[in-house]
């Protein structure tokens, strides 16, 4: 599986949501939209500044790391980015495959 980061904001909505009902539930309500998709909540993360939260998953494919992000998105709380997490396996396997680059013309 690989693994994907997160990153959101609440709406106005979400932001109303998480000062009624806290953490906890929209912890339980991450992890829910998440495993629907077929992925597991690793962790998850409020934040100051212009992010709210971060919740790294595990996905077993492209498809459903985009499914859990609009189901997210969709909900109308939160705004959300989506990052593929890369390891340092996934680097040293892409650093053997990589290519000496040369302008074109030369």
């Amino acid at each position: 599986m690989a693994k994907y980061l997160l990153i959101g904001s609440y709406t106005a909505e979400g932001a109303r949501g998480a000062l009624q009902e806290g953490g906890t539930r929209r912890r339980q309500a991450a992890e829910q939209s998440i495993q629907s998709a077929g992925g597991t909540l690793e962790s998850l993360y409020w934040a100051f500044g212009e992010d709210d939260f971060y919740a790294i998953s595990d996905f077993p494919n492209t498809e459903s790391a985009v499914a859990a992000a609009m189901t997210l998105g969709g909900s109308g709380a939160v705004k959300v980015r989506t990052v593929v997490l890369i390891t340092a396996a996934d680097l040293d396997a892409a650093s053997k495959r990589s290519v000496t680059y040369r302008a074109p013309g030369t």
